[in-house]
């Protein structure tokens, strides 16, 4: 089976204009791009704006509502006499290609639309029917928030310049250059006629300062030699949809689990600028300074990325910790006297802090300034960065990666070590003045979430420091601590044991899923754990209800799906919340951006194959009776596995060692014994109800029951 066979059903449908213009913070558009440069397609079928956008295009200074990612401005394509044609755009998702009819009762123009995603670069392809149509195209630059300018022409090309230099932290800048491939046939004002037996094809170029010094002839240069940009566009979508795909005999759910990877892979490639709150920025004033707030808005689109193997999407995540940790040791030594890294609720790329002095963010915000910075009291932000590095490194063991992260870590478990008290009388550490919510009181005690994050850190840091060498004098005092930790509360509410949000002070919360992050994305409670345990997190499932809620869908699913609760609630729901979706993924009247596009792709990742905690199970929480397959999940330890479910019997199984690790398997056929093939040569039998055995790297193992 290939992805295309699966992908290429699925194209998504824009039946009438988006609403968005580009003073709008919401897109609700057709949207293209590489994962660098992203493109919103707004307007009419009288008026076609391309709205520019780069993830690197942001004003950048140490200042609440100073920084903020902004677009370059748009492209406008303005055709004479269709005012009164119909509108349909649709895109095709396995080509990454977006096409828009225009259509007259006598004449008709498609525009066949991509940013190559290969090189920085869109282009639009016009033909029409029945007559002649006259065109205009012109480039917009934005000039708010203080951006210096620059417009003009040099000979075929039209060029834009958006750039911050003045009163800020780091100078950006970034260029757009256009012009026609048959640049015989375009005007001193970009005016151009396409006729039925003549097409035109508009190609925009963008780069910017941090790619190339001079941008703006770096831009002009992308122009040239186009001959195979689009052979490599569709082989390089063909490639990333064969990194790993389903089939699950559900159309709803299947279009949106690739519309929410089509999403990822348009907007997730800079590995130093992951994509903002929305992705694609539409307006010098997005909401919350569209940067990445990291008590879960930013961490969330990228739930799941490492396991569905998109790590070139996946890894981008991590640049603003990374980046940031200076000037978190820094608020740390202020506000505590220790080591370690505290971050605020928001911060940009490059190590700059968006939410800084932000007495006026909201009303009644000051208590939750300290040290000039946005905590709102809560000691995870920094923490809440470790859920998807810690998948991203078990799931690969690159030692690569992991020196890469292991500063970060080690920064977070230090602040830990020296944040916790102990309590003598209990023999244990808590987590104290630590606030589980936005706007709850900062004398709140062992959040729930907090708990767990503090393990991850502690475990991960663990893992690491042994795997790297490094600080082996550290450990036993990580050790002592994990030994030692609070566990979790509970509470009785409607007759069931549930959990409970902190030990101190806030007991629940009306919205949200902070109850059941410690479920996931912390991973501190899977099928694995305590049954006692168990039964209490399906009581909270079962009493927070929250499957659409309005920010914690993401959460709440896969943690469903974590502790085994029932396959039919979490399928149908889940395609309740597809039916929700509008045309580009996004869900509908929620204003977080690009946060829920993991929501479909990891939950059914975790149904089919949940590899979590060094154990594979396959179709672990999927009902029995519905046929399903998948390809190349990863799981920890450094294996990608496939499987296929059909008329309730396993088969197919495929297991990769990238690293020679050992695995562990729940035996897929209860009560029979398991035949092993090495690279399709017959090997050992294996009996049990979860079994372990030795891999090679580069080792292709195969099972089947006998």
């Amino acid at each position: 089976m290939k992805s295309k066979t699966i992908v290429s059903k699925y194209r998504t449908e824009f039946t009438a204009p988006p609403k968005m213009t580009p003073q709008d913070s919401s897109v609700d558009g057709p949207l293209l791009g590489n994962g660098d440069m992203g493109v919103a397609m707004a307007g009419t079928a009288k008026e076609h704006h391309f709205i520019l956008c780069k993830n690197d295009l942001w004003r950048l200074a140490h200042e609440y509502d100073k920084s903020c990612p902004v677009p370059l401005g748009q492209l406008s394509i303005l055709p004479d006499g269709f005012a009164r044609a119909s509108y349909r755009v649709t895109q095709d998702l396995y080509t990454a290609t977006t096409s828009g009819v225009f259509e007259l009762p006598k004449a008709s123009m498609t525009m066949t639309c991509y940013v190559a995603a290969t090189r920085n670069l869109l282009s639009v392809e016009i033909a029409v029917t029945g007559r002649a149509v006259n065109a205009r195209a012109s480039l917009t630059v934005a000039g708010g928030r203080g951006a210096e300018t620059q417009t003009g022409r040099t000979d075929s090309t039209f060029w834009g310049i958006r750039a911050f230099s003045m009163d800020v932290g780091i100078p950006t800048g970034t260029a757009a250059v256009w012009t026609l491939c048959e640049e015989d046939r375009l005007g001193a004002d970009g005016a151009f006629v396409v006729t039925p037996d003549k097409p035109v094809t508009l190609v925009l170029a963008m780069e910017s300062v941090f790619q190339h010094d001079d941008y703006l002839a770096a831009a002009k240069a992308s122009l040239k030699d186009l001959s195979t940009i689009r052979q490599a566009h569709e082989a390089w979508w063909a490639d990333y949809w064969e990194k790993s795909f389903v089939s699950i005999d559900d159309p709803v759910i299947e279009k949106q689990y690739y519309l929410s990877l089509y999403g990822m892979g348009s907007c997730s490639r800079n590995p130093t600028f992951p994509p903002s709150i929305f992705g694609w920025v539409t307006t010098d004033n997005p909401l919350w300074l569209g940067d990445y707030h990291l008590n879960y808005n930013h961490q969330a689109p990228f739930y799941g990325l490492a396991r569905a193997n998109r790590l070139e999407q996946a890894d981008p995540h991590d640049a603003p910790f990374l980046d940031f940790m200076e000037r978190a040791a820094w608020h740390c030594r202020e506000m505590y006297g220790h080591e370690g890294g505290i971050y605020p609720v928001g911060i940009g790329p490059k190590g700059i802090e968006t939410t800084y002095n932000a007495e006026n963010y909201f009303e009644d915000v000051s208590d939750c300034v300290e040290h000039g910075g946005l905590f709102y009291s809560q000691r995870t932000n920094g923490s809440y960065g470790l859920v998807n590095m810690a998948p991203r490194w078990y799931t690969t063991l690159d030692l690569d990666y992991g020196r890469k992260i292991y500063p970060f870590v080690l920064q977070i478990a230090v602040f830990w070590q020296n944040y916790l008290t102990w309590d003598e009388a209990g023999k244990r550490y808590l987590i104290e003045n630590d606030s589980c919510h936005e706007g709850s009181p900062n004398t709140e005690m062992n959040s729930c979430v907090s708990l767990a994050l503090c393990r991850l850190a502690l475990t991960l840091a663990l893992d690491l420091s042994r795997t790297l060498e490094e600080d082996a004098e550290r450990c036993e005092a990580w050790e002592h601590i994990l030994n030692h930790l609070s566990i979790g509360s509970v509470q009785e509410r409607e007759g069931k044991t549930v959990f409970r949000y902190t030990e101190r002070g806030r007991g629940w919360w009306k919205n949200n899923t902070i109850g059941i992050q410690q479920i996931y994305p912390a991973g501190q409670v899977d099928l694995d754990s305590d049954p006692e345990l168990l039964r209490v997190a399906k009581n909270t499932i079962d009493l927070m209800q929250r499957w659409h809620d309005f920010n914690g869908s993401n959460s709440f699913f896969p943690a469903a799906v974590r502790i085994g609760y029932d396959p039919a609630r979490i399928l149908h729901e889940l395609r309740v919340y597809a039916e929700h979706a509008g045309p580009n993924g996004f869900q509908q009247g929620n204003p977080h951006g690009i946060e829920n596009l993991s929501t479909v792709p990891n939950t059914i990742n975790e149904m089919l194959c949940m590899g979590h905690n060094e154990v594979i199970r396959l179709f672990p929480v999927w009902p029995k009776d519905k046929d399903a397959s998948f390809v190349n999940i990863r799981c920890w330890g450094a294996f990608t596995v496939s499987a296929a479910l059909a008329d309730g019997v396993v088969r197919d199984i495929v297991i990769r060692s990238e690293k020679g690790h050992d695995c562990t398997l729940v035996n897929p056929w209860p009560g029979k014994s398991i035949a092993l093939l090495r690279n399709g040569i017959a090997a050992e039998n294996l009996d049990g109800d979860r079994v372990t055995f030795s891999t090679s790297a580069g080792e292709t193992i195969g099972l089947k029951n006998t």
